[in-house]
């Protein structure tokens, strides 16, 4: 496979509205649609194929013999003209295999990603932290950018990101963007993350909080004054709390319970649903926002199930809304389906009760 049919089958990919691309020997490539992955009209790949598109790829980042010993790989790749991906190289049973997640060249905003007009003042916090929460596949980098864009377009603030890879390429606007990518600019997140309270930052993006060290430096950050925004992989604001806090040894736990009650200022957790026409996907968004009530239930973890009740309290007054309730006007907008509605809810029972009784 040469890098001519390689762009072909990525700006097809595109046209499509793939939202992934995977090659892998012995299939034919193939596109993730609406969730599903769907093979293409095309012949098989060889383990040549994926072999001759991985050296192309890696040209300047890997030698052949590095290739010869790489186990998995993370990149990105721009296709002039059509739009840039995140690129993630692995082997498996002894072959190379690709997967390219596709990044919108256009940059996304609040209003085209479905995101509700509160995300407006939520992106306006001057300091503390902001966290995206969400599976893989789930939107999460998007409304990064989102927010990285409402800044850039509103503020003269300075944002430093560090992203693993790259993804959205963001211009200067009102404010200076300097977008550091890990393995190439900085040798890890926790470093650069380390470094970047060192230049003179208003605004840091980590792309993805993983580790006690990243937690540690990024509520350290908050502290000081910074915004810091970032992702973690979890269902929902309870689990967050929890997964943060489980980072932490189990003498410093009561301690940072009460540093991340001061820090965080909202939580935005993502699942993206299939629309009821067929034509893409939706996302179902749990907001949470920080207030008195949130930060007790943070500092004690008696009280950290009854956060969801203060969530959905909080809907008129705050914006804060469940995952149940959004759902729940996806569902009336006649956007998703009942069956989805529910496989998509924090507890399926308990949500088709409350439809049936309204």
């Amino acid at each position: 496979m040469d890098l001519e049919y390689l762009n072909k089958i990525l700006a097809a990919g595109i046209k499509n509205g793939a939202s992934d691309i995977h090659l892998k020997v012995g299939r034919a490539p193939m596109y993730r649609m609406d969730g599903m992955l769907r093979e293409i009209k095309a012949p098989k790949l060889a383990a040549e194929d994926t072999r001759s598109v991985a050296e192309t790829l890696l040209k300047g980042h890997l030698s052949a013999p590095d290739i010869n010993a790489l186990t998995e790989f993370d990149s990105s790749y721009q296709l002039e003209g059509t739009g840039r991906f995140r690129l993630n190289i692995y082997r498996q049973r002894g072959t190379i295999t690709l997967v390219l997640r596709v990044i919108p060249i256009e940059m996304p905003t609040f209003k085209g990603l479905g995101l509700p007009p509160v995300m407006e003042k939520i992106a306006e916090q001057e300091r503390g932290m902001i966290l995206v929460t969400g599976i893989t596949g789930s939107g999460k980098s998007s409304t990064l950018a989102a927010i990285i864009d409402h800044i850039n377009t509103n503020q003269t603030s300075h944002i430093l990101t560090l992203e693993d890879p790259i993804e959205f390429l963001h211009p200067d606007k009102m404010s200076s963007v300097s977008q550091r990518e890990v393995g190439q600019d900085s040798e890890d997140f926790s470093n650069g993350l380390r470094a970047a309270l060192r230049q003179d930052p208003d605004v840091i993006l980590v792309g993805e909080m993983r580790d006690f060290e990243t937690i540690d430096i990024a509520l350290k950050a908050a502290e000081t004054g910074h915004l810091v925004l970032s992702t973690v992989h979890t269902t929902d604001a309870p689990s967050t709390i929890g997964r943060l806090i489980g980072v932490f040894p189990a003498e410093q736990q009561a301690g940072a319970r009460l540093r991340i009650a001061d820090a965080l200022k909202a939580v935005i957790s993502q699942r993206l649903v299939r629309r009821a026409d067929g034509k893409g996907r939706v996302p179902a968004v749990e907001i949470m926002r920080s207030n008195l009530s949130i930060r007790e239930c943070i500092k004690d973890p008696m009280k950290t199930s009854e956060m969801k009740g203060f969530i959905e309290r909080g809907r008129d007054t705050e914006g804060t809304q469940t995952f149940d309730q959004h759902l729940t006007d996806l569902y009336r907008a006649k956007l998703i389906s009942m069956e989805d509605a529910v496989a998509a809810s924090s507890n399926p029972t308990d949500f088709q009760r409350a439809l049936h009784f309204e």
